[in-house]
């Protein structure tokens, strides 16, 4: 059985960024862990037509790898996967990564103060400390219809893509309208014959200012990367700008929404059709969609919305509640992932022997999303409510990746060998997570990824960008319990 001092689950942003912060704080000893063949995480795995980031690439991206020469404003999967590959390779992180060990569970033993992982081909491994870093969006998410496994034709989830399969000259049916479904379902309407795309609720739709990057900009920011740093801070404010709309500002709201309606007004020339594409709720209740061809793309006379609900799905196609079958060749689930599961399916089991989905029974938590009480020397990286309604999530895994190298390096220059947050701090945080979120737009009554079934936001941060980078810019020991 191998022994690190720290072992990290997961080789995407998460994962590389938690690498490079533990070399240049001089932690040699750790190992990250990805149960694929590669780095890559959401980009690894999400290979469907048209897929790219909805956060321009100058600011999604590490701080301290800014400078990659993107084609475009908007980095498609391709060249996110590219960069998360160069980064590995620039920042000596290679050695440091083992492909292939899907962890199955992992538990602490208090009496010799070390995590025990176990993977699914039976091995195992020691550490002292345990950094999670697989996500939120990595577990596909399909719904139960009736008869769905009965469904003649073919049938598969976005991040499960068959790229083998012709859409040429198909009937094609898309559930769901997200943002995963925005970027594939005009992309492969090019090619199909028919497209059925079913609505449970419409989304805010933003102009998406993107373009590729004429050969005269790359050659410039190249020469001149203080250009490109400039423009990486110009985009941060502008996010924070959106979020004081999502956060209560009344006027930064009815701006974003008085966009998404001319936009609405201007692609969309039926007014039957805009009603029905006109969200019931407040800009930000759920994921703002960044597109320029997905409200052209439903005006198509060969594109169908339908909003009537699914009763089943049949050998030949899909049923709605009107009794109308619409025949098609393919579904295609664009219906998002298990996002409120935390670290599903893996067994997180702490020093008295608790489960950590036990301890999420009613939803998931953590202090300042990282570290939870009952789990010593446990962090998480893009834990609960650290995920954005507006910026980039690569801002805020740095910060969190500074803090638990913060506390790394306080156990090992004081000679400690257990951290621990108190309960106390953990339930103050979420006192607090609970109140300000009554202010903001996620608690508006919508349904979301964002919220459990029952309506608790347990993924989304409720402040600014640079108010969570503030609040963990320094740790306070004295909400945690430390033993020599």
């Amino acid at each position: 059985m191998a022994m690190a001092s720290v072992a990290v689950i997961g080789a995407g942003f998460a994962g590389l960024g938690m690498g490079y912060y533990l070399r240049r704080a001089g932690f040699e000893d750790f190992l990250v862990f990805d149960k694929a063949g590669e780095p890559g995480g959401v980009w690894r795995e999400n290979r469907y037509p048209g897929a790219a980031c909805d956060i321009p690439s100058h600011l999604y991206s590490f701080s301290f790898e800014p400078h990659f020469p993107w084609s475009r404003r908007f980095g498609p999967q391709s060249e996110i996967l590219d960069y998360l590959r160069h980064t590995a390779r620039r920042h000596g992180l290679e050695p440091h990564l083992r492909f292939g060990r899907e962890v199955t569970d992992a538990r602490f033993d208090a009496s010799r103060r070390a995590w025990t992982l176990r993977f699914a081909d039976g091995s195992s491994h020691e550490a002292a400390y345990l950094v999670t870093a697989v996500g939120q969006l990595h577990r596909p998410r399909i719904p139960a219809l009736p008869g769905r496994e009965r469904f003649a034709g073919r049938a598969f989830h976005s991040a499960q893509w068959d790229h083998d399969y012709d859409f040429r000259d198909r009937r094609v049916a898309v559930i769901g309208t997200g943002a995963s479904a925005v970027q594939f379902a005009p992309a492969i309407a090019r090619h199909a014959r028919r497209m059925h795309v079913f609505q449970r609720s419409p989304g805010w739709v933003l102009f998406k200012f993107d373009r590729a990057y004429r050969s005269w900009e790359r050659r410039l920011l190249e020469r001149i990367p203080l250009l490109h740093d400039l423009d990486r801070l110009r985009i941060f404010w502008l996010h924070e700008w959106y979020n004081s709309g999502i956060l209560g500002n009344r006027v930064t709201a009815a701006m974003l929404r008085f966009a998404c309606r001319m936009l609405l007004r201007r692609q969309v020339r039926d007014p039957g059709l805009r009603r029905r594409l006109t969200p019931d709720f407040p800009f930000g209740c759920k994921r703002t969609l960044l597109s320029n061809e997905w409200l052209p793309f439903l005006a198509s006379p060969r594109t169908e919305l339908v909003t009537d609900s699914i009763l089943g799905i049949e050998p030949a196609g899909v049923r709605t509640a009107d009794g109308r079958l619409r025949e098609v060749d393919a579904i295609v689930y664009g219906t998002g992932f298990e996002s409120t599961s935390f670290l599903a399916p893996m067994r997180i089991e702490g020093a008295d022997g608790r489960e950590l989905h036990e301890a999420w029974s009613q939803g998931a938590e953590a202090y300042l999303g990282m570290a939870v009480a009952g789990f010593p020397n446990f962090f998480m990286l893009y834990g609960p409510n650290t995920n954005l309604g507006a910026g980039s999530i690569i801002y805020m895994l740095e910060r969190q990746q500074r803090y638990i190298v913060r506390c790394l390096e306080k156990l090992r220059d004081a000679r400690l060998a257990r951290i621990e947050v108190r309960a106390e701090a953990q339930r103050r945080f979420n006192e607090f997570l609970r109140e300000r979120g009554r202010k903001t737009a996620f608690e508006a009554g919508c349904r979301s990824w964002y919220k459990t079934a029952d309506g608790r936001n347990t993924n989304n941060w409720v402040g600014y960008c640079f108010q969570y980078g503030r609040a963990v810019s320094r740790p306070k020991f004295e909400d945690y319990r430390l033993d020599g």
